[in-house]
């Protein structure tokens, strides 16, 4: 399965990133430049959503329009792929 989750980045005064999603609570990247930050963004939203999957409600949180996410001055919004590979016997 395929999930798409918007990513905030802010940039750093050092030149680094943070990044958080405002749809996956706690879920927050960092990287010393964007690609690493897109790229830990990447492995945290995965994680995350395994982590949730494992759950046996799946109840994930819906996804937010780009459009109505407040962003702070210089901060910038991407959409996140995270493909996960679901297998017979992966929740037990």
């Amino acid at each position: 399965m395929t999930f798409i989750y918007p990513a905030v980045f802010t940039p750093k005064e050092d030149g680094s990133y943070t990044a958080r999603f405002p749809d996956l609570e706690g879920c927050t990247a960092k990287g010393i430049t964007l690609d690493d930050c897109v790229d830990d963004a990447i492995e945290a939203a995965r994680t995350w959503l395994q982590v949730e999957l494992e759950e046996d409600d799946w109840d994930l949180p819906a996804v937010s329009s780009p459009e109505d996410i407040d962003l702070l001055p210089g901060e910038e919004v991407r959409s996140i792929g995270v493909k996960i590979r679901l297998y017979e016997g992966w929740d037990e």
